[in-house]
């Protein structure tokens, strides 16, 4: 008799799952998934999948999580570049966010049924992220204030209107309706026009 396998330990097996489940919905889309298949394709079965996930919706919030962690992972980078000047970290977050956006939608092209669920049943993590997208823009207003390139009384509030000029390359939704270059020239423009208008007038 082969000796029994060890026990994973809870956060091993979550992302065991939640491996699993991110091949199955690009593969088949989210809404075709269950959790069956879900089990079957992490090694387990249907009943011990329910010891760490409640639901479908619950594995699809871990995923959008870690996505989310990843593009701010991405776009933090960008913040914390010490070769460009604020104006320029403005311009090459944009494009960041663009490009992130456009690469999941192009690696993962059933992702826009994941992305409503979670926006139509999980808006807390939908504000987690525009929170943690926030506060990376404000960090690049600051530093443009304090090098005198901006001229910014209300940090947060310009870091919210920012983000919100930034929604277009922020939506899978809108991945679909132009090229790539297209849209990083459309990001590019926002840039320059939203840093006219932040700029410091003597």
């Amino acid at each position: 008799m082969s000796p029994a396998q060890p026990a994973l330990p809870p956060d091993a097996n979550r992302e065991r799952i939640l491996y699993a489940a991110d091949h199955r919905f690009r593969a088949y889309g989210y809404g075709k998934t269950t959790m069956v298949e879900i089990a079957a394709d992490a090694g387990m079965s249907a009943a011990n999948l329910y010891r760490f996930f409640e639901n479908k919706r619950d594995i699809g919030a871990g995923l959008a999580l870690r996505c989310f962690a990843d593009k701010e992972t991405v776009l933090g980078q960008v913040v914390e570049r010490t070769d460009l000047a604020a104006s320029a970290k403005l311009e090459e977050f944009l494009l960041a966010l663009l490009r992130y956006t456009h690469g999941q939608c192009h690696d993962q092209p059933r992702i826009n049924e994941l992305v409503e669920d979670v926006a139509m049943h999980r808006p807390d993590i939908v504000e987690r992220k525009c929170r943690g997208e926030q506060q990376l823009i404000a960090a690049i207003l600051m530093e443009g204030n304090r090098s005198g390139e901006f001229d910014i009384t209300d940090v947060t509030v310009t870091a919210q209107t920012v983000l919100n000029a930034s929604l277009l390359f922020s939506m899978p939704l809108f991945m679909q309706a132009y090229p790539l270059a297209r849209f990083e020239a459309m990001a590019r423009e926002t840039a320059h026009l939203l840093i006219r208008g932040l700029a410091r007038r003597d």
